[in-house]
């Protein structure tokens, strides 16, 4: 079912390919977990906060918590089934052993248990050495620490966070590390607990009993949640993972949804496509509320619209608009971009950057994004209210004014603002969705002028969004240039699937921007972004183009590049955002994107296949 695990052939030994990895969290923040053992990426305790392991963007001084098998052998990594509890299971000579990681949940209020991450080692057959190394580097590296023991605590202290460790096995000082090396004979096991703590909050110990206790608390969350789901189709394991893995994205507290848990991940090792990518799209967000009402969970859905209403309102006029197009996840707007020199980057691909500075572009599109996710969540889960109906009315009415201005567009070009056909498309679908909704609940609203408006954006589209010479919609107006993003154009229901345009457009898409089912976002060096270098394959596009198959009627050709993106996915059924000439996985990992437009893919597929 999901691809084979990469190979590891790197350029750079000390780093495990970003594929390489599980994602464990608990609504608030995530950790990544190499197939070696070793957590490598950690922030404590929210998606945004500072990082404590951050290894996979430099092996020397992002810090890391190692565990393993200390003797040569195999490891396999799987999760537990319908839950995000990953399991390690390391293959000896000696014995076969497994690290089972989470972060406790039992539910999402806000006064949900203290944040911790739990490591439990079991040997289960044989008997195995094991040795852990957790090495702390507050701050992204750039704090000092101290390391005190106390009894059979280790307590890593900095400026601004202190953590504590305890272990039912014995601990000791290496430096400003703590380690253990220990062995466990069959039936026998260990466990790690790493916890926030502080002037008023002790460290406290984890003894196995109490781990068993939050392992099962934790599988049982997991698997109530994922009960819910009214997906009942071919492809139950993947779509249920890509599910699991945008619950993990989910900000509790707020009902926020981050686009992915890491930052500069490279789209290209050499390049400066690196970004922070852990806030809250509104483009993102939307799409993933569509993907999650699709499959019955409609609480992430009113968790989202809360968070809109409560943040994402028309306010003053902004340079980009009344809307930003990313909020923090606790809805702030100041979201400073700055490279943190000190960090080599993944594999040594500068540079690391925290912020992000496409905070302040103009993207029109993700007035479409957000009001057909309210129109959605209108129609499937409950009305909106009154207040909620003002603010979508405020957004239309400043579409309605707007959608002739060049922007940025879905792909944060930093190259200059273009009249993107994608943005009037989605403009279209703003205004659209909203006459919908007013005409469904008779609703107040300017329909006539709502309607000019809307046809007035279809008549441009239509007339300066096609180029005769290349027989297809292109990426700008008056140009030549293709984009992927219009893809979206059946999807949106802009046109009709088998219009004559629209399949003239997709054979255009398939010969330019597809490689095996994979598809390209748009070809650089035709439609310069501003940026160096090139870029793989973008694997939403690749789920897009899938779903534009099925409604063009290529119902088989839409199969097989269904099942050749499946065997891209990584060991787990994961997807970073972008996949390499070769096949690996580039970019933030894993990304919200891809996974929502799995979900939608499948689901159409499904339908189509009868």
């Amino acid at each position: 079912m999901y691809g084979i695990p990469d190979d590891g052939a790197s350029g750079n030994s000390r780093y495990l390919p970003i594929a390489e990895h599980g994602l464990i969290g608990d609504l608030r923040s995530v950790a990544l977990v190499g197939t070696n053992g070793t957590i490598d990426w950690y922030c404590c305790s929210a998606f945004d906060a500072p990082s404590v392991f951050a290894s996979i963007l430099d092996a020397e001084r992002g810090g890391s918590f190692e565990l393993a098998a200390s003797v040569p052998g195999r490891t396999k990594q799987f999760y537990f089934p319908d839950t995000n509890v990953l399991i390690t299971r390391f293959f000896t000579e000696d014995g076969v052993g497994e690290v089972q990681d989470f972060m406790p949940i039992s539910g999402e209020s806000l006064e949900a248990e203290r944040h911790r991450l739990i490591r439990r080692v079991l040997c289960v057959r044989g008997s195995i050495p094991f040795r852990a190394r957790v090495a702390p580097r507050f701050d992204y590296g750039t704090q000092p620490h101290t390391l005190r023991m106390v009894g059979d605590v280790a307590v890593f202290e900095s400026p601004d966070l202190s953590l504590g460790l305890t272990s039912t096995v014995p601990l000791d000082a290496a430096g400003l590390d703590a380690r253990a090396d220990f062995k466990l004979a069959e039936g026998e096991s260990a466990v790690f607990a790493l916890d926030q703590v502080g002037d008023d909050v002790a460290p406290r110990c984890c003894p196995s009993q109490e781990a068993e206790r939050h392992f099962s608390a934790t599988v049982a969350y997991w698997r109530r949640w994922l009960a819910a789901s009214k997906y009942r189709g071919r492809w139950r394991e993947m779509v249920h993972r890509s599910a699991l893995t945008l619950k993990l994205l989910t900000y509790a507290p707020t009902g926020a949804i981050v686009a992915a848990p890491t930052t500069s991940l490279p789209e290209q090792l050499g390049g400066e496509r690196n970004w922070d990518y852990r806030y809250v799209w509104v483009r993102d967000a939307a799409f993933c509320v569509y993907a999650l009402l699709r499959l019955g969970f409609t609480g992430e859905a009113d968790a989202f619209m809360k968070f809109v209403t409560r943040h994402i309102t028309p306010g003053d006029s902004k340079p980009s608009g009344p809307l930003q197009i990313m909020y923090g996840i606790d809805g702030r707007t100041d979201l400073p971009e700055r490279e943190l020199d000190h960090l080599e980057g993944h594999e040594g691909a500068a540079p690391v950057r925290v912020g992000n500075a496409a905070a302040e572009q103009l993207q029109l599109d993700i007035y479409g994004a957000l009001i057909d996710s309210v129109y959605l969540y209108d129609k499937w889960a409950q009305p909106i209210s009154s207040t909620q109906w003002d603010h979508v009315c405020g957004l239309v009415d400043w579409v309605c004014e707007n959608w002739h201005q060049p922007d940025e567009g879905i792909w944060e070009t930093r190259g200059g603002r273009k009249s993107f056909l994608y943005s009037r498309l989605m403009c279209w679908v703003a205004i659209e969705r909203a006459i919908r909704m007013a005409n469904r609940r008779g609703l107040p609203a300017d329909i006539v002028r709502w309607r000019g408006v809307r046809d007035t954006i279809y008549r441009r589209i239509m007339t300066h969004g096609w180029s005769e010479r290349r027989q297809a919609f292109v990426q700008h107006e008056d140009d030549e240039v293709l984009d992927a993003a219009l893809l979206m154009m059946p999807l949106s229901k802009f046109i009709a699937p088998t219009d004559p345009k629209w399949l003239s457009t997709l054979d255009a898409l398939t010969g330019d921007l597809v490689s095996d089912s994979l598809v390209y976002r748009y070809d650089p060096q035709a439609s310069p972004d501003g940026l160096r270098g090139d870029e793989g394959t973008f694997s939403i596009c690749s789920f897009w183009y899938v779903e534009a198959l099925v409604r063009a009627g290529r119902v088989e050709e839409a199969r097989l590049a269904f099942e050749k993106m499946l065997t891209y996915a990584n060991h787990l059924g994961l997807y970073a955002e972008e996949i390499s000439h070769t096949g690996r996985q580039q970019g933030n990992f894993p990304q919200a994107f891809t996974h929502l437009a799995l979900i939608s893919a499948a689901f159409n597929l499904d339908k189509a296949l009868g």
